[in-house]
């Protein structure tokens, strides 16, 4: 090895580490990045399978106060399942969502639910009692139902909570969400597919 200094005609560059002001600039760009291409996700997860389902989704879930709902008790509406779990840390989000498009689309044939698929067996480990279940209906003012062995979760084609199943008012599925931002408002989400199929 050598200790020459380099030759007159050689130049060299030493690079700086960007200055603090710059990483966060750059940080903040990836961010907003990262964050645009979760809402593009997101946005394409709402799928419309209207065409590909031919019967309307028969079904009865056992509301928390009250009779059951059922498939017909609810033809000629519009339907909202917002299917979650009380232990998801998104649910509450989710419960405010659903009780603001419940409020927006009150009177106009449109029925908003959530959908517990919390186990009602006080043995499992995921187990909820209808009265905490009841607490939250309370709480935030919506109305629950329950689907603990998922029977129509799986009818609907629901692989994740939390989701959103919309039926169209023969009872066929119109359109699903799977996932949640929980930055994104629901209603927001929804009403442009809710007010087509109205």
């Amino acid at each position: 090895m050598s200790n020459q200094l380099p030759s007159p005609g050689l130049h060299l560059s030493i690079r700086q580490p960007p200055s603090l002001a710059a990483k966060g600039t750059q940080m903040f760009t990836i961010t907003r990045k990262a964050a645009a291409l979760a809402v593009l996700i997101f946005a394409l997860a709402f799928v419309s399978t209207g065409a590909t389902q031919n019967a309307p989704v028969d079904f009865s879930l056992r509301a928390i106060d009250g009779e059951a709902v059922t498939s017909q008790s609810l033809r000629g509406e519009v339907v909202v399942f917002a299917f979650g779990a009380s232990w998801l840390p998104l649910s509450r989000n989710q419960m405010e969502g659903v009780k603001k498009l419940a409020d927006q689309y009150a009177g106009r044939g449109v029925a908003v639910y959530w959908v517990s698929v919390d186990s009602d067996n006080n043995k499992s480990k995921n187990f909820v009692s209808d009265d905490q279940l009841r607490e939250s209906a309370r709480k935030y003012k919506v109305t629950i139902l329950r689907d603990p062995d998922g029977t129509l979760s799986k009818k609907m084609g629901v692989d994740q909570v939390p989701s959103i199943v919309i039926l169209d008012k023969q009872g066929h599925v119109a359109g699903s969400l799977g996932g949640m931002d929980p930055n994104a408002n629901l209603t927001t989400q929804l009403s442009a597919r809710l007010d087509k199929i109205l």
